[in-house]
């Protein structure tokens, strides 16, 4: 008997039965009880290959949910991940940068002749901490 064992422990899956996980195993056997409904619905209405196409179609997307992965989430973390991203936190976002340059010629009280570089005083004083603490960071180290 030979057990695989990857390389990484993190990648290790529980299997069940016939190498699927619990997850793969309850999909496949949703779109199979679902391919069978959708057919024994179907074939007397349109005919035994239109029902065949149509279990296809109907079992596809449950069957790809079993097995779908994506940087290591599932598809429900996957489509809502997409959803979040692309429609609830959508939105135009603007940057703000910040002239440290600006700031350090105004702690040195030339401003008068560059001030033209400055925006606002709110954003002189951020720029003045975050200075200061960039400079006693590079001391301390």
């Amino acid at each position: 008997m030979e057990i695989k064992i990857p390389k990484e422990v993190r990648q290790h899956k529980e299997t069940i039965f016939f190498g699927l996980s619990v997850r793969q195993f309850v999909c496949a056997m949703l779109a199979v009880g679902m391919a069978v409904g959708v057919y024994f619905l179907l074939k007397t209405i349109t005919g035994a290959e239109t029902a065949s196409w149509a279990c296809i179609v109907a079992a596809a997307p449950v069957a790809v949910t079993g097995f779908f992965q994506y940087n290591g989430m599932t598809f429900e973390q996957f489509l809502w991940a997409f959803l979040k991203s692309q429609f609830l936190c959508a939105g135009p976002r603007s940057f703000q940068s910040e002239n440290l340059y600006c700031a350090a010629l105004t702690k040195k009280g030339v401003q008068g002749r560059y001030s033209y570089l400055c925006v606002d005083e709110a954003m002189r004083r951020r720029l003045e901490i975050k200075l200061i603490t960039g400079i006693l960071a590079f001391r301390a180290a």
